[in-house]
């Protein structure tokens, strides 16, 4: 990889941020739907999650100018409406669902047409992060640490024996604050997390990623050909003036993979760098608990609501039509542990340790024929 002509060698590498905004988040039904999924809901604090991406990360790239934001066609209008400083050029406008090796490869090449050294930032859109400045700590780290020209990722240090994340196995340290990656491993069973937790050699994989544009054009290249050929045909295009049309065509032809099964498993050299930030991935209506404020007895709830022996309960009212005649009270008696979600089409009751099952709902719903309510 050679360095870009116009940028003296010790100069500090520019970076991107690219910003996957594309999922459902089924498990957040019902305020989560396929046209307002839950990184455009404010499910820990009174902004957006994807808005909070922005904002955390933007520090690191002079703001929303120095951000890629991808995402599916239905959502690029309220996508765009939640970050007026997104140049229009900035939206990775995705015809199909093809997973993240596509649009990762489709924004590496973007960068890489004028700046190859540039260091791509991926980060999830629905995640929270308790600990913004520290975040941009060990993120400049992991810049530091792409610039190099090794792509590095970013672990986050598990707090207890999780079977619902994937782990990075450490290695040997690189240097400061930077690790080898031994291997990924995917979800284990509760006895191999517990292993994997007693251990303390292994961190969760929470999808962040960093490298100079250029290094992952050439990691698709070398393990991903076929999608490699694709992208290629892509940049053609875009470097005629033709991309929207190619990309139309293209993009939907494009082998499905993740970036983590097709490139991170099989590059030899990978690093990581540790993290200790906050981190929760909003994964579902239980993490949406434990990052809410709390009373006494553990319940969050909305004021007004009426809780007489109800414990560690959470309550989400997102009606937009008043009740008919007038005030309307919700109370919750003797109960413990509840999710219960109102919306002005749906009302979903779960138990709190059976909330990851909402998407099964959302399943039902669909195989019944009532796609309006998902």
């Amino acid at each position: 990889m050679t360095t870009t002509p116009n940028r003296p060698a010790t100069a500090a590498p520019r970076a991107v941020a690219l910003i996957l905004a594309g999922g459902a988040g089924t498990r957040f039904w019902p305020a989560s739907r396929v046209a307002r999924p839950k990184q455009l809901l404010p499910l820990s604090g009174p902004d957006p999650l994807l808005v909070q991406t922005a904002r955390r990360v933007a520090p690191l790239t002079g703001g929303e100018s120095g951000m890629l934001v991808a995402t599916g066609r239905h959502l690029a209008a309220p996508t765009a409406a939640i970050l007026p400083g997104l140049p229009a050029s900035g939206l990775l406008i995705e015809p199909a669902a093809r997973n993240t090796a596509p649009c990762i490869g489709w924004a590496a090449h973007r960068v890489a047409r004028t700046d190859p050294d540039a260091v791509i930032i991926v980060l999830p859109s629905d995640h929270h992060i308790g600990d913004e400045p520290r975040f941009r700590e060990v993120a400049a780290r992991a810049i530091e640490s792409a610039a190099s020209g090794v792509i590095t990722t970013v672990g986050i240090q598990p707090t207890h024996a999780e079977t619902g994340y994937g782990y990075i196995e450490l290695g040997d340290e690189r240097e400061s604050g930077v690790r080898r990656v031994r291997c990924f491993v995917e979800k284990p069973d509760r006895a191999r997390a517990e292993q994997f937790f007693a251990s303390g050699r292994y961190l969760w994989n929470a999808g962040m990623f960093f490298f100079r544009a250029g290094d992952m054009v050439a990691a698709i290249r070398a393990h991903l050909p076929a999608l490699a050929d694709g992208l290629e045909a892509i940049d053609r295009a875009a470097r005629d003036g033709d991309e929207d049309e190619a990309v139309a065509r293209i993009f939907p032809t494009l082998p499905s993979i993740s970036i983590d099964h097709g490139v991170m498993e099989k590059v030899g050299d990978l690093a990581v760098v540790p993290g200790d930030f906050g981190w929760n991935d909003v994964g579902s209506w239980q993490s949406a608990w434990e990052l809410a404020t709390k009373d006494e007895a553990g319940n969050a709830a909305p004021a007004g609501t009426v809780l007489v022996g109800a414990r560690d309960n959470l309550v989400v009212d997102l009606r937009t039509r008043p009740a008919a005649g007038g005030d309307r009270v919700l109370a919750l008696l003797g109960v413990e542990g509840l999710v219960i979600v109102e919306t002005d089409d749906a009302l979903l009751v779960v138990p709190r340790d059976r909330a990851q099952d909402v998407r099964d709902v959302v399943d039902r719903l669909k195989q019944s024929g009532r796609s309006g309510l998902v």
